[in-house]
C-alpha cells in the first residue's frame, strides 16, 4: 500500500512539472508534502483497520444485497405460483360456466319437449272431452227428437183415431189395449 502512494506521488510529480526534473529541496516541493499527507492518511486508516471495517461493510451490504434477491426470487416464485393457481382457476370457472350454460341449453330442450308433450296431451284431452261433450248433445237432440217425433206420432195417431173411430171402437181398443198389457206384465 505504501509502495502504490509512492507511485502515486511519482506520477503527480511528474505531471505537475510537465515531465521536466525539476529539483526542489524535499520540503518545499508541495507534491511531497501532499504525498506525505496521503501516506499517513492511508496509514492512520491501516493502523484503525478501516480496511477490514470498510470490507465487513462492502461484504454486509454484499450479502443484504444478496439476501434481498433472494427474497425477491422467493417472491417472483411465490407470484409465478400464484399467477399459474388463478389462471387455472380461471379456466376452472370458464370450463365450470361453459358447462353450466351447456346443462342450462339441456334444461331447456328437456323443458320445451316436456311442456309440448304437456300442451299436446292437454289439447287431445279437450279434444276428447269436446267430441265427447259434441256427442252428448248430438244424443240428446237426437234423443230430443226422437220424443218430440214419438209425440207429434202419438198426437196424430190419435187425432186420426178420434176422428175416424167412434165410441164403441174406442172402448173395443182400449179394452183390447188393456187385456194386452195384463197379458205383458203377468
Amino acid at each position: 500500500m505504501i509502495e502504490l502512494a509512492l507511485i502515486l506521488a511519482e506520477t503527480a510529480d511528474d505531471a505537475a512539472h510537465g515531465g521536466q526534473d525539476v529539483s526542489l529541496p524535499f520540503f518545499q516541493d508541495p507534491t511531497n508534502w501532499v504525498s506525505l499527507g496521503f501516506l499517513v492518511v492511508v496509514a492512520l486508516f491501516a493502523w484503525l483497520g478501516a480496511h477490514k471495517k470498510l470490507a465487513a461493510a462492502l461484504d454486509k451490504r454484499a450479502q443484504d444485497i444478496a439476501d434481498e434477491l433472494d427474497r425477491a426470487r422467493a417472491l417472483r416464485d411465490e407470484a409465478q405460483e400464484l399467477l399459474a393457481k388463478y389462471q387455472r382457476r380461471q379456466r376452472e370457472a370458464e370450463d365450470e360456466a361453459a358447462a353450466i350454460i351447456e346443462q342450462a341449453k339441456r334444461d331447456a330442450q328437456r323443458l320445451a319437449v316436456e311442456a309440448r308433450d304437456k300442451i299436446e296431451e292437454q289439447i287431445a284431452r279437450r279434444t276428447r272431452a269436446a267430441e265427447d261433450k259434441i256427442a252428448r248433445i248430438e244424443a240428446q237432440a237426437i234423443a230430443d227428437m226422437r220424443a218430440q217425433t214419438t209425440d207429434l206420432a202419438i198426437e196424430a195417431a190419435r187425432e186420426i183415431i178420434r176422428s175416424r173411430m167412434d165410441k164403441g171402437a174406442q172402448s173395443a181398443l182400449a179394452e183390447r189395449a188393456i187385456d194386452e198389457l195384463r197379458t205383458k206384465l203377468h
